[in-house]
């Protein structure tokens, strides 16, 4: 039902995500709309939650509760009252009954003599005064496309309003310098870009890692925004002259590839910040969203930056950013230089505190002394600047880290008050709520993370899979991470998340091949070939063996500090002793480990590879040493059974 249609009084014109009556219009979230057309189709009829699932949400992490608000927002929009349903009917642990009778109406202009009546009414005309059409039709059609609304004779002469947009993705900004090495600088206008539209209220703005793999793309915008599931698309130009910098910036309507606005803007290169927040308020009064979490209070002046700290922390973030490239601790200690640097020219940069705590935060062999100094820079950023959701965020890890758990959620929902739409301060928020056993809350904060980046790698990886696998649903995870691997097929997380999944569901065969891509991936290609002659000769047990004991070589040899990952091998291979030794190993040494990997040792009790260690009594010692809950793992959907490795 893609044309428009009526609901008792309602006009409906699902094109335009639209609901009107008696003039006033109200615009629906797409996936509501789609709830809403779904039930329609089925007027009269019950209609499953799960039918209704997995018609709008199809292969996508989303449970009944996603489904509930949809429901809940249609009934505010036509003032339905769940205890005495006109419109819309829950029927109990089943799903939802359309109860307004449903007509057709037969395109636009069909529409706009459909809602005729209501115009006229509204204008004090009646069906006396109607009914003269048939005699002096042109003369008193003239009359009524006079005395009508603006907005009514567009309607009727068939001219259709520009969809409302309600969803945004930040291409990256087109570095028109011609020097290659002013890059960073492009990317870091763009990554503030995005940070600064994701303090608008409703408004759901693609993360950085989503809109960074489409930079040079050849696709269309269309099929960029199809894929980012997006109505808009901004996308622009950088020029760095000396201390002057020129940013050109359009919106685009992403399914028509209909320009909506453009506009140029020039500053010296010390008001950047104030530049960029000059064109976020433009974006955002563009689409008619709402700064909810400002910067700044309303007419106050950005504090100038130091052109020279600016450039450093530009090139800092740069150089992190090749974390998710695979760049090794080289790069993040020279992004942590950068950003030291650029906190000795301005010694009030609270970005640059960040950044540094998040330098220190990614190294693979950090020393006894990185937890300390990502730490004290992680508070120093939120002192600097309380509203920056980002500086809760680091802050929100380091807690998390030193197992502070209650300080954890603290900051992770203070990230989200600053900016309700951060994919990342959800997915952090629902996987402490998780670790501490309100695994209906972690759900519910997993699930929105999702709907507000469902193209997030990364996102999935770290936080969003555990949720998932916690209640078995496996299937489902492995599905998901199926999707990533074919727009980005050499993500090494994603493929050892796969591994991890089928080789918890026993299936062997299917987890080998990306277990061995993934230690290629991260640089061991003698591992990923030891790997697979151990496969050929010893059978499954022997390859995750060898995986095992490369994972112990890499620690030995000072490359990488994983110990949960080599007790996830052992345990996985049958060897619970070596596990707990490695479990041990990660508890005495927890101030060792990294957060930019996935062996964090506060998520033992949500990794399932441990699962055989579970029953031990050593294993719930070591949870209660950590201030964390048992956790209930569910395994009642799993489809594979630990039945061997041969």
């Amino acid at each position: 039902m893609g044309s428009d249609f009526r609901i008792a009084a309602w006009l409906i014109q699902p094109r335009l995500n639209t609901v009107s009556n008696n003039g006033t219009t109200f615009r629906l979230e797409p996936k509501v709309m789609e709830v809403l057309v779904c039930l329609a189709q089925h007027a009269g009829e019950p209609v499953s939650k799960d039918e209704l699932l997995q018609t709008v949400w199809p292969k996508t992490f989303v449970t009944d509760d996603v489904l509930k608000r949809s429901i809940s927002e249609l009934r505010r929009v036509f003032e339905d009252d769940i205890r005495e349903p006109r419109v819309i009917q829950t029927i109990p642990k089943r799903g939802y009954r359309l109860l307004a009778p449903v007509e057709p109406v037969n395109g636009a202009h069909g529409a706009a003599i459909a809602q005729l009546g209501q115009e006229s009414r509204k204008a004090s005309l009646n069906w006396r005064t109607l009914a003269l059409l048939s005699g002096g039709a042109a003369a008193l059609l003239l009359i009524l496309l006079g005395t009508l609304s603006v907005a009514f004779r567009e309607r009727l002469l068939g001219k259709k309003a520009d969809p409302q947009i309600h969803s945004i993705a930040v291409l990256p900004l087109q570095n028109l310098s011609g020097d290659p090495n002013q890059e960073y600088f492009s990317d870091g206008l763009t990554d503030t870009l995005i940070t600064d539209l994701a303090h608008t209220d409703s408004l759901r703005v693609i993360s950085r890692t989503s809109s960074m793999q489409y930079k040079e793309t050849k696709k269309s915008l269309p099929a960029v925004a199809r894929e980012l599931n997006v109505d808009g698309i901004v996308e622009g130009t950088v020029q760095r002259s000396g201390d002057r910098v020129r940013i050109n910036v359009q919106l685009i309507q992403a399914a028509s590839d209909k320009h909506m606005w453009a506009n140029s803007y020039e500053r010296d290169l010390r008001d950047v910040f104030a530049l960029e927040r000059d064109v976020t308020e433009d974006i955002a009064r563009q689409v008619q969203a709402k700064l909810t979490a400002p910067n700044q209070a309303a007419g106050e002046q950005f504090r100038p930056v130091n052109p020279k700290a600016l450039d450093l922390y530009l090139q800092g973030n740069y150089r992190l950013n090749e974390f998710a490239r695979g760049a090794g601790d080289e790069e993040r200690r020279k992004a942590a230089e950068y950003f030291q640097q650029a906190i000795d020219a301005d010694p009030d940069f609270a970005s640059a505190y960040n950044g540094l705590a998040n330098a220190h935060l990614s190294l693979l062999w950090p020393s006894g002394q990185d937890a300390g100094i990502a730490t004290e820079a992680a508070e120093r950023a939120v002192a600097l600047d309380p509203n920056s959701s980002d500086a809760h965020l680091t802050l929100g890890t380091m807690r998390e880290m030193a197992w502070d758990w209650a300080g954890a959620e603290q900051e992770y929902r203070r990230a989200i008050a600053v900016s309700p739409r951060s994919a990342d301060a959800h997915g952090n928020l629902g996987s402490v709520l998780d670790l501490t056993g309100r695994l209906d809350e972690g759900w519910k904060e997993q699930q929105i993370a999702f709907e507000l980046d469902p193209n997030n790698a990364d996102l999935f990886n770290f936080t969003l899979s555990s949720g998932l696998e916690m209640r078995g649903e496996y299937d489902r995870a492995i599905a998901i991470y199926q999707a990533f691997l074919k727009r980005d097929p050499d993500n090494g997380f994603t493929h050892i998340g796969l591994a991890r999944d089928y080789l918890k569901e026993a299936m062997y065969k299917e987890g080998m091949p990306h277990l061995e891509r993934c230690w290629t991936l991260f640089g061991f290609p003698d591992v990923a070939d030891g790997v697979h002659r151990a496969l050929a000769t010893s059978g499954y047990r022997g390859a995750i063996l060898e995986s095992a004991k490369a994972t112990e070589h890499l620690i030995a040899t000072h490359k990488a500090y994983v110990p949960v990952n080599a007790a996830e091998f052992y345990a996985t291979a049958g060897d619970k002793e070596r596990a707990f030794y490695w479990l041990e190993q990660a508890y005495s040494h927890r101030d060792f480990l990294a957060a930019g990997t996935d062996d964090q040792v506060g998520y033992i009790s949500g990794i399932q590879l441990l699962e055989p260690l579970r029953s031990d009594p050593r294993f719930k010692d070591l949870l209660r040493r950590m201030g964390l809950p048992e956790l209930q793992v569910d395994e009642s959907r799993a489809g594979g059974q630990q039945n061997g490795h041969n």
